[in-house]
């Protein structure tokens, strides 16, 4: 069964993506799809980008156990929060902090907002990123608007049947992209 690392962006004190992480976590398992883990970069204290890891020294544990558990993966769920029409901080740095990791690694992208646009512009922002770094960002998209009024805290959507529907979509896509470069890599 394909392993599916979701990435919980933000660090901000009373974010709210990390609903969305929490929902794709029992989304995945529920459905059986593989099995999932959230890696939440609020656990984590990255040190400030000055270098990419491999380079580092002396290298930052936590960074090695999170490049570790990137390069197990067999697919990830970027779940992010659009700061001021960009990504936060933490997730850039964390991107810029890898490499090797991100070559060939099939990408889905959750974008969250308390707006109607559910964070839209911070796609781009994060599939440029992401391309220039080798990775297999997923055509499908999942944004998230209004995301205290469609998530609760525990990650149960407040209509099951409508964020269960576009969540099978972007799954679907995500599992194709696994599959794929599983294939690639034989």
């Amino acid at each position: 069964m394909p392993h599916i690392a979701i990435i919980s962006a933000s660090v901000r004190v009373g974010r709210n993506s990390h609903r969305v992480a929490r929902f794709f976590s029992n989304y995945i398992a529920a459905e059986g799809h593989g099995t999932a883990e959230i890696l939440d970069l609020a656990a984590y204290n990255f040190p400030i980008f000055t270098e990419r890891l491999r380079l580092q020294v002396p290298q930052h544990e936590g960074a090695l156990q999170f490049a570790e558990r990137i390069k197990a993966a067999d697919g990830i769920i970027i779940v992010t929060p659009e700061y001021n029409g960009s990504i936060p901080a933490s997730l850039k740095n964390v991107t810029d902090l890898l490499y090797e990791e991100w070559y060939h690694k099939p990408i889905g992208i959750a974008t969250v907002s308390d707006g109607a646009f559910g964070g839209s512009q911070v796609l781009g922002v994060l599939q440029f990123t992401l391309w220039k770094m080798r990775a297999l960002t997923i055509p499908a998209m999942f944004p998230v608007p209004k995301v205290r009024e469609a998530f609760d805290e525990d990650g149960n959507p407040t209509d099951p049947t409508a964020t269960n529907k576009r969540a099978a979509g972007f799954v679907k896509e995500l599992m194709w992209g696994v599959r794929a470069s599983q294939v690639g890599r034989m």
